[in-house]
């Protein structure tokens, strides 16, 4: 069951079975039904989940009620509110399922005991947080300079499969676009696609 959790590890860390033995006594696996909240806005964030299978999202809601997506995690990718695991406050995000979905949990008690004791596991994480800031100022630099049909074809390179997994409304806005403009996009280059 978590050996999809393991081969992730193991794309930067050397994992030995004493390593895998620990994990398992430290990390919980827990399945989410579509729609299911893994964290809601105000709730403070007590678990980094690892996305065995299935998809999640995380958003923020704004004053018109809008969602805002803020980023989609499909199988093998990481998803929490980092700011709210590490301070302790209330989360503004709410993270759910789009799909059933199975995570391997890690509280903040298990995070803590498994940088120590798996000193490995200390360079992996302090790798994903530094991947994981480069590429919010990227995804921040992208949506001021990026024109909309290079903010979706970027979309399509790091989410291959999305356009089959997750409804347009949220592609569009994960993109920022209302859509209809999400529309007139996918039909632009498709046009452009088609006479090259």
């Amino acid at each position: 069951m978590l050996d999809n959790f393991f081969d992730k590890l193991s794309k930067g860390i050397t994992l030995t079975d004493a390593d895998k033995a620990i994990f398992r006594q430290h990390v919980i696996v827990k399945k989410l039904r579509k729609h299911q909240y893994f964290l809601q806005e105000g709730e403070i964030c007590k678990s980094v989940a690892f996305v065995n299978k299935g998809m999640l999202r995380s958003y923020l809601v704004d004053e018109k009620n809008n969602e805002r997506i803020i980023q989609f995690a499909p199988e093998g990718w990481f998803i929490s509110d980092i700011s709210s695991f590490i301070t302790e406050d209330k989360s503004n995000l709410n993270i759910d399922a789009l799909d059933d979905s199975e995570l391997i949990l890690m509280s903040k008690t298990a995070h803590v005991y498994l940088e120590t004791a798996i000193p490995e596991f200390f360079k992996f994480n302090y790798a994903q947080y530094r991947g994981a800031y480069i590429a919010l100022q990227k995804r921040l630099i992208d949506m001021f300079t990026l024109s909309t049909e290079e903010k979706y074809t970027k979309l399509l390179s790091i989410y291959p499969d999305i356009m089959q997994r997750v409804p347009q409304h949220m592609i569009a806005s994960y993109l920022g676009l209302t859509p209809e403009t999400l529309s007139r996009v996918r039909k632009k280059l498709s046009v452009k696609k088609t006479n090259a």
